[in-house]
């Protein structure tokens, strides 16, 4: 059963906007971080946005502030990775995740602290 499902994605122009969604299948799964990384082509998963489930707070990898935006709506379980002025660098598979609170800039980026995963959805910019 899939306990997060992602949506969204797809293939852009540099310069262009892609949105990502994340369904938790129920409250359970959608735990107090939520959460995307990213794993381009040779290359570790790594960070790129977070978002507390209770407050709102966020943080963002250094090399997406200002474009992408990461929300979440409560009543259904769900949160969004709005990407704008896309460059051919973001081209990777996006993972969103779900854990536990997470405090630390250092914890929030550490991908093995999450205990929900999403299938993975391909983003591609083209210059």
């Amino acid at each position: 059963q899939v306990q997060l499902a992602q949506s969204g994605g797809g293939s852009v122009q540099s310069g262009g906007s892609l949105r990502l969604s994340c369904a938790a299948a129920e409250r359970t799964f959608a735990s107090s971080t939520l959460a995307w990384f990213r794993q381009g082509p040779g290359k570790e998963r790594e960070f790129v946005a977070a978002i507390t489930w209770r407050v709102g707070t966020t943080k963002y990898a250094d090399s997406v502030k200002d474009r992408f935006t990461i929300t979440r709506d409560n009543s259904e379980y769900t949160w969004s990775l709005q990407m704008n002025n896309l460059e051919v660098e973001d081209t990777a598979v996006y993972y969103c995740a779900t854990g536990p609170p997470l405090y630390r800039d250092v914890d929030l980026k550490r991908a093995a602290l999450y205990n929900y995963w999403g299938q993975g959805t391909q983003v591609t910019v083209s210059s």
